[in-house]
């Protein structure tokens, strides 16, 4: 445990719904600055109220960023100490953080992560779909034909994607993933993180987009897409028999080149074993597997 370094931004993560997921870190580091940057000093209060920090605040929000960013430089300069909090989760991720963390980095000023709770991590931990990649998209154009045009951009994107959506617009961003992805598409809806009233969804677009004709979205939801399935390459037969006149070549058997094909292609090993019998056998073995 050190004190605050002076001159130093410290990018504090906040809960996303539970106090209880607040670390002892983030409190000391909370209460020992020499100001705190709130993108709501209102929200951030109750926060500090309960924990019970004293540390004054100053407004960094979306409306005044431009405005407040040289007096948070020059304060840092000076050597004053300043934590940025967003309302929930890590700053930086879908609010203006990250414009004041690139003027500190091209200013030198010492930019210090106190880790905390993220919804995206938070939601895909739980979602059931793959984790090994993913994407982050945040919050998808609110006007119905970019959103259209955007998700086109993406119908063929392998990886899981992670969105934020607000209740009121669910019903129609759920229509328009279905339209880009397919109905059949995997997605998890995840609502009210870690608060009272958290819930998993783990079904299809369609199905998702039933549910919700019956019944009205509440509270700020994160949606865990599933990514684009490939579809094995189709080959036309004379790029096939040049595939496997290759392999035979090498010193492959019919049989073997026969599998390699299968597992790169949308046809059985046995109908490319029978391709590969009217083929000349570039390693003249006899070969009946």
């Amino acid at each position: 445990m050190t004190d605050p370094i002076a001159g130093t931004l410290y990018i504090v993560g906040t809960p996303i719904g539970n106090l209880e997921d607040m670390t002892f870190r983030a409190v000391r580091i909370l209460q020992t600055v020499d100001v705190i940057a709130a993108e709501d000093t209102r929200h951030t209060g109750k926060l500090l109220q309960h924990f019970q920090v004293a540390t004054p605040q100053i407004s960094y929000h979306d409306h005044n960023r431009r405005s407040r960013l040289p007096d948070l430089l020059e304060r840092l300069q000076r050597g004053q100490t300043i934590a940025l909090v967003t309302d929930a989760g890590m700053p930086g991720i879908s609010d203006p953080g990250y414009e004041l963390v690139r003027a500190c980095a091209d200013a030198n000023i010492r930019v210090v992560p106190i880790p905390g709770p993220s919804a995206v991590i938070t939601a895909l931990s739980a979602s059931g779909l793959s984790m090994e990649r993913f994407a982050f998209e945040g919050f998808l154009p609110a006007k119905s034909q970019p959103r259209r045009d955007y998700l086109e951009t993406l119908k063929a994107e392998v990886r899981t994607l992670v969105f934020y959506e607000s209740p009121h617009r669910l019903r129609q961003t759920l229509a328009d993933l279905a339209t880009a992805f397919g109905a059949d598409r995997e997605i998890t809806l995840a609502r009210e993180l870690t608060k009272l009233h958290e819930e998993f969804q783990r079904t299809t677009l369609g199905a998702a987009i039933d549910h919700y004709i019956r019944q009205e979205p509440q509270g700020e939801y994160t949606l865990v897409v599933a990514g684009a399935t490939l579809a094995p390459p189709v080959l036309s037969e004379t790029a096939l028999r040049a595939e496997l006149q290759s392999l035979l070549h090498q010193g492959l058997s019919r049989s073997d080149a026969s599998r390699q094909l299968a597992q790169q292609t949308s046809l059985s090993r046995r109908q490319i074993y029978q391709l590969a019998l009217s083929l000349p056998d570039g390693s003249e073995r006899d070969d009946r597997g």
